[in-house]
Order: structure tokens, then sequence, then C-alpha cells
């Protein structure tokens, strides 16, 4: 029977692990972690702050919303009051999208 890897999947992140996801500094994390209610990371006793999947998947909406579709941070906070999981299902078909991209940009350079 071949191996088969599996996906390795962290409970939590780091801010320095989230701040090189995103590819921004720690203070825009905090400043939007102010601002939308929708992230809650966790803090530990020393109070560094340990962030889960779903915070990191909020944070993807937060930057899709704000820095890809220029909404504003009040517009965007409405938005995301009102169409919750319409906007879960889109960032879920942006992050598909995204990997298909990624493996035919590889396929691509392989030929």
């Amino acid at each position: 029977m071949p191996y088969k890897e599996r996906d390795i999947n962290k409970m939590y992140y780091t801010m320095g692990e989230v701040t090189e996801i995103f590819n921004v500094n720690a203070s825009q994390i905090r400043f939007y972690e102010k601002e939308f209610d929708i992230l809650q990371p966790k803090k530990n006793k020393k109070g560094n702050r340990l962030f889960t999947p779903e915070d990191i998947e909020n944070l993807k909406i937060i930057f899709n919303l704000v820095d890809e579709k220029g909404f504003t941070l009040k517009g965007a906070k409405d938005y995301l009051k009102n169409n919750k999981g319409d906007v879960k299902e889109n960032q879920k078909i942006i992050d598909s999208l995204e990997k298909l991209k990624g493996f035919l940009v590889n396929l691509a350079q392989e030929l």
C-alpha cells in the first residue's frame, strides 16, 4: 500500500506566523482584531495571541474585502454582519481557485 501524506493542520498560529501568511505588520493584525468582532484569537498567560484556523479564514475574508474589493472598514463590518454565510462560502471558492491557479502555474513551468 503506497504511503499517503497527511495534511498537517495546526491548532494555533502565532502572531509571527500570521504576519508571514498575510505579509503585513503585527500592528495591522492587532488593529483588525479590535475592529472586527469575528476575530477572537486566544491569549496565553504571557498575553501572546494564538490564532485558530477559523481566525485565519476570517482574516482572509477581511483582507479580501478591504484590500482586494476596496471596502472601507465600516463597509466591511456591515457586509460581514449582513452576509456572513455567503462571505464564508465565497472565500472557500476563492481559496480553491487560488490552489488551482498555483497548480496550473507549476504545471506550465514544468512543460
